[in-house]
């Protein structure tokens, strides 16, 4: 059993369960039905202007998450592997209309990202979110223009069975700590903690 965060206020359950686990079952696959669902979820985020700058490309065969888990850098491909679908999330860097740059867009995906982590979370689902892509690599494998900032790349899948990982990621097989809710307050009139 997987030992939970210290929780110290009411929150969705979504969000007091959601961690971002290694361990993914490679035989159990997410269904249309679900995927669809998550980008939705993702779809419903607010942004700048509403200019809706995020992107999702989604590797689900061999063939494509193969050639994902291949841009992906540091221990990453040897968990990711699993994963029966992986997301690489892209940004569009500037406002479509005036073609000016929207120094938000990075804010906006981020917000997308974390509406479809909670609807996987929500639908019995895990995520695991990769900073460590080879960027240059994955804009010269699928073909990004250079308008688009590579944000990170997402594993989703169902939970695995841990013993499958490498010895050293099996002992971080759970959800880290946070740091105090005081420690993350900068000013101004904050409530008491």
């Amino acid at each position: 059993m997987i030992e939970p965060r210290e929780i110290r206020h009411d929150i969705l359950p979504e969000i007091r369960d959601r961690w971002s686990p290694r361990a993914f079952d490679p035989d159990r696959p997410v269904s249309d039905g679900d995927l669809l669902a998550l980008l939705e979820a993702a779809r419903q985020a607010p942004s700048c202007m509403n200019e809706q700058p995020w992107r999702f490309l989604v590797a689900r065969t061999e063939e494509s998450r193969r050639k994902l888990v291949g841009v992906l850098a540091g221990r990453n491909p040897a968990w990711a592997k699993d994963a029966p679908v992986l997301l690489l999330v892209l940004a569009v860097q500037a406002f479509e209309e005036t073609g000016k740059p929207n120094r938000w867009h990075l804010f906006d995906t981020g917000t997308a990202w974390g509406f479809l982590s909670l609807e996987a979370q929500r639908r019995g689902l895990v995520t695991h979110a990769m900073g460590g892509v080879r960027v240059d690599q994955a804009r010269a494998a699928f073909a990004i223009p250079e308008d688009m900032s590579i944000v990170c790349a997402v594993a989703v899948g169902y939970y695995g069975d841990p013993a499958r990982l490498e010895p050293d990621l099996r002992e971080r097989e759970h959800p880290s700590p946070r740091e105090p809710l005081e420690s993350l307050l900068f000013g101004g009139d904050p409530p008491s903690v």
